[in-house]
């Protein structure tokens, strides 16, 4: 299982190194010298705009919580979710589980704690799937009909059939199935801490019985994802190739769902770059500008995510604030 992800984060590095030889790595190189530092900087501190609506977003739906942190430690601990998922190789389900742990020891109870991070990740799902649409919808009334359109659509449908039914199974019981594994698994291994999972199921209701800490939570996601439209108009602006807003949410959203698709591939290497290349070409952007523009992001990710998995550790290393438990009293 270690040898999938290094065979394609390898395979997808070799495509990036493709598509810089094929394109001109001179050409990208150019561009960056154009946006600047001030230019790249200024991309790389708006990102931080969209992750502190994230960061509004699962603080909204953890209002159940007896024991919620406060909006600024929502924000750090979105940071080491995003900064685990972006730098390390867990397939997109390492930042989550982080977060679970680092949400205990801000004081929440392991049940709440897993129970508001599976919430917050379901409405991110949804709300990325009819932020999809939005963009397949401006990329039909723009560019028309596109062979890509067709494979998104797919894509969609089985997206919202697979985000549905995990929807449908938190409610109907999917917390007494993970509470019987947790617990299962803990009696096997002599781990005692697992004890702590159970009510998993009774607080997932919870989350989900507060409507407008619900509706409070996808207003903010939905947010996240529009400022990730302009994002990419900014970050195309300071390369010198300047777009409209609906194109930047075109080609957030579906290189966005592109980037999910690949979540095998560590980083989404070479995927990403692939994507932004097909996408952009349907508004004229040149490919050397599409490469431009997913390597800045990647350089965002490292800028903001190598510091975030700093204080990663250094939370770990903190002894936890509440009484009574330690670090064994949690996730094994």
């Amino acid at each position: 299982m270690r040898l999938i992800p290094a065979i394609a984060g390898l395979a997808g590095l070799c495509l990036v190194a493709w598509l810089l030889h094929t394109y001109g790595i001179g050409h990208v190189v150019a561009l960056f010298a154009r946006a600047g530092w001030l230019g790249l900087s200024a991309v790389i501190a708006f990102h931080l705009v969209e992750v502190a609506a994230s960061a509004a977003a699962w603080h909204s739906i953890s209002a159940s919580a007896a024991h919620r942190p406060g909006l600024s430690a929502y924000l750090v601990l979105r940071l080491v979710r995003e900064g685990v998922n972006n730098l390390l190789p867990v397939a997109q389900v390492g930042g989550p589980v982080v977060a679970t742990r680092l949400s205990q020891r801000q004081g929440m109870v392991l049940p709440e704690a897993i129970a508001t991070t599976i919430a917050d990740l379901t409405l991110e799902m949804i709300t990325q799937i009819l932020f999809t649409l939005l963009g397949l919808t401006l990329l039909l009334e723009t560019v028309g009909g596109h062979g890509v359109a067709g494979t998104v659509v797919a894509g969609l449908i089985a997206a919202t059939a697979a985000v549905g039914g995990f929807a449908g199974a938190q409610w109907f019981g999917l917390g007494h199935v993970m509470e019987w594994a947790v617990l299962r698994l803990g009696g096997l291994l002599g781990w005692d801490g697992t004890a702590h999972v159970a009510g998993l199921q009774k607080a997932l209701r919870a989350c989900y019985r507060m409507p407008g800490a619900v509706l409070g939570g996808a207003a903010w996601h939905a947010i996240s994802w529009l400022l990730g439209g302009v994002e990419i108009c900014l970050a195309l602006h300071v390369l010198g190739h300047g777009v409209s807003f609906t194109t930047g949410l075109v080609v957030e959203s579906l290189g966005q769902a592109l980037k999910t698709a690949g979540f095998a591939v560590p980083g989404a290497l070479g995927v990403q770059e692939g994507g932004y290349i097909v996408i952009c070409g349907l508004f004229h952007v040149p490919p050397e500008a599409a490469i431009a523009l997913s390597l800045t992001k990647r350089l965002r990710e490292l800028v903001l995510g190598l510091p975030a998995l700093a204080a990663w550790h250094a939370m770990e290393r903190r002894a936890p604030r509440f009484a009574g438990q330690t670090v064994q009293d949690g996730l094994p």
